[in-house]
């Protein structure tokens, strides 16, 4: 469970995430923020949703991304499980895909 600080931590970063204004400053920013790695998991975790939402096989996936199963499978379950951030951005972002998961595949 997150304390009152940790609370008002995170509500203080997501504030400076929503006054970017551009894909610049939000590269810049970002990049400041975390790590080349850091920012690699990130990155492979949305393409797996949006790969998700486009019906590919998880299997497919982890090739093409040269990652795990098990990562693809735990992208899944929050995409499916979650609190709808990852459908929310995929609904913005890429209207003409269905939000659904097909299955492992």
């Amino acid at each position: 469970m997150s304390t009152a600080r940790e609370r008002k931590n995170r509500a203080d970063l997501l504030t400076a995430i929503l006054s970017l204004e551009s894909l610049a400053e939000a590269e810049r920013f970002f990049r400041d923020l975390c790590t080349p790695e850091e920012l690699r998991a990130l990155s492979e975790r949305w393409q797996i949703a949006v790969l998700l939402t486009e019906g590919k096989p998880y299997r497919e996936i982890a090739q093409k991304l040269k990652t795990s199963t098990t990562t693809v499978s735990r992208v899944a379950a929050w995409l499916n499980d979650g609190l709808g951030g990852y459908r929310l951005v995929l609904k913005r972002l890429h209207p003409h895909h269905s939000v659904s998961i097909s299955g492992k595949g």
